[in-house]
């Protein structure tokens, strides 16, 4: 996987070589693998992502892509196409907490954009950016399924409901507080109304 195919981050094979999923990781790999067909791996490549991404420090640079193909036996190309068409995916590297905030139509409509701008303003960054403890990434996401609690957003697995300005403050705190990323595949996730 070459610069052209991820936009310019070049690829490392000292990096690529490295990589290894860790013990557990490759055996919940290798249980989603087996939920599919022989020759069918390629069905896996959703929640693998979601593995790698966990695994490998919160997002997806393009040595991991390479090497989630590999563990697929597919084509690095078949992994960028997915990868970079959800948002779910980060490509670049990202605070430990992503603060995904929903900005269609019922979460736009019950102030998601103030919501937004208040997030911006309190952590002091703009959408798509890092604060500079590496602690949280702003970002905004299409419908993420909770229309009759909006405005809401996600991090990790877990979904902030009905936000408030005072909510987005408590939320905010306890994540900085716990200091850990949180990551799609977490089990501790919780659902906040």
């Amino acid at each position: 996987m070459g610069a052209q195919v991820h936009g310019t981050q070049e690829f490392n094979k000292g990096k690529r070589a490295e990589l290894k999923f860790s013990e557990e990781a490759m055996k919940t790999v290798q249980k989603i693998i087996s939920n599919y067909p022989e020759g069918k791996h390629k069905s896996a490549l959703l929640p693998v992502l979601h593995v790698a991404q966990a695994e490998f420090g919160g997002w997806l640079s393009p040595e991991v892509m390479d090497y989630v193909a590999s563990v697929l036996n597919i084509k690095p190309i078949e992994v960028f196409e997915v990868a970079s068409f959800y948002t779910m995916y980060n490509l670049k590297p990202v605070g430990k907490c992503v603060l995904e905030v929903c900005q269609t139509s019922s979460c736009w409509l019950n102030g998601a954009e103030d919501i937004v701008k208040y997030i911006e303003k309190k952590l002091g960054i703009k959408v798509g950016e890092t604060t500079k403890d590496g602690m949280f990434t702003l970002k905004v996401a299409e419908c993420l399924g909770s229309c009759g609690t909006a405005p809401m957003l996600q991090c990790g697995a877990s979904y902030h409901e009905n936000l408030t300005f005072e909510k987005v403050d408590q939320l905010i705190n306890d994540y900085k507080t716990a200091g850990q990323r949180r990551n799609y595949t977490d089990l501790d996730y919780k659902n906040t109304l």
